[in-house]
């Protein structure tokens, strides 16, 4: 037990380090004919251990072990990526919803008024999104209401794993959820574009409007930092080919996400913690496909929601990604039938 948690922790800060070198990035791509795609990278020094997993409808749940925990029957079945098999990193649920959380380094959780408020871990939290929510205005509505309090393992002497995220369902109405000191603070918006690390969602949106004003054609902020990584990927989003083609649209948004992404094994005199990309996401709304693209992997597979049994009663399913590298294309197939992940909470 102690080394999986010890593992889990190390998961936690994948996504919650406070070196300004961590970075995830996300994508939406808007095409013709309903298609949007939500691409996302994860960047950390060491190669994270992410499985994928489908469940099924009518599971019941708990947000945390502690008493009085949120607890829910899930509505919806969904994909999750899964860290460490103890934490939901992202997913997207069989209605189209999607859940991305990324890095915010000025998160903050907690303030006197929410600690009597039912906890939620954090290794359980995209999953409540996804599992109860068909769309984003019933996540922004349950999460407005704030009636929970959000936990997670700590490291490095008590810091907190920092993330926001990003909401995105079939109709391309998107949200952004952070956390200020306690308050949730919710930006909502048609097909948002881009999300990557801190600053907060206002103060990245009024970097990205100067060089939105200085024109991107001749001149872009090249480092692999949060708001250049930002900038870059807005240009190119806005600037490629649409259409409604579900092959093209990844490749675009593949193509995108490559741009903003960190070179495996880049590292810098000095700067430890520079973070590679160890995998990118894209989650195809309109088809129901999620794709996973491993950096070490020569090539890049889908789970077609659509094929999988999400009845309730329906097993578990998994995708093993460590042992992957021959797949390629469609892999629903190669689910197998498992016990559920055990939240590390």
């Amino acid at each position: 037990m102690k080394t999986k948690l010890a593992a889990f922790l190390l998961g936690l800060v994948v996504l919650g380090s406070v070196n300004e070198a961590d970075a995830c990035s996300r994508v939406l791509y808007v095409g013709n004919d309903s298609l949007r795609i939500v691409g996302r990278s994860l960047d950390w020094k060491t190669p994270i251990p992410t499985n994928i997993y489908v469940y099924p409808r009518g599971m019941k749940k708990v947000g945390n072990t502690l008493e009085g925990s949120v607890e829910w029957t899930s509505k919806y079945g969904a994909v999750y990526a899964v860290s460490y098999d103890g934490g939901v990193t992202e997913g997207m649920n069989e209605k189209g919803l999607v859940v991305s959380g990324l890095f915010c380094k000025g998160t903050v959780y907690v303030n006197d008024s929410t600690m009597s408020r039912p906890p939620m871990s954090l290794a359980m939290f995209p999953a409540w999104i996804l599992d109860v929510c068909a769309n984003t205005p019933e996540a922004v509505a349950m999460l407005r209401k704030h009636d929970f309090n959000i936990s997670g393992a700590t490291f490095d002497g008590g810091t907190v794993s920092a993330l926001h995220w990003g909401i995105t369902d079939e109709q391309g109405r998107c949200a952004v959820l952070e956390f200020d000191h306690g308050t949730v603070k919710i930006y909502e918006g048609q097909d948002i574009p881009v999300l990557t690390n801190d600053p907060t969602f206002p103060e990245m949106n009024a970097i990205n409007d100067y060089w939105v004003k200085k024109g991107g054609t001749h001149t872009l902020p090249g480092t692999v930092s949060s708001p250049d990584r930002f900038v870059r990927a807005y240009f190119f989003n806005n600037n490629v080919k649409k259409t409604g083609e579900a092959d093209l649209g990844v490749a675009i948004t593949r193509s995108i996400l490559f741009n903003v992404s960190v070179p495996y094994e880049y590292t810098v005199e000095g700067e430890g913690n520079v973070s590679s990309t160890q995998w990118r996401t894209f989650a195809n709304i309109r088809d129901r496909l999620y794709y996973f693209d491993l950096a070490t992997n020569p090539g890049m597979f889908y789970i077609d929601l659509k094929k999988c049994d999400l009845r309730p009663g329906a097993p578990v399913l998994k995708i093993d990604t460590s042992k992957s590298s021959g797949y390629v294309g469609d892999a629903t197939r190669h689910l197998f039938k498992t016990k559920p992940f055990t939240p590390m909470y």
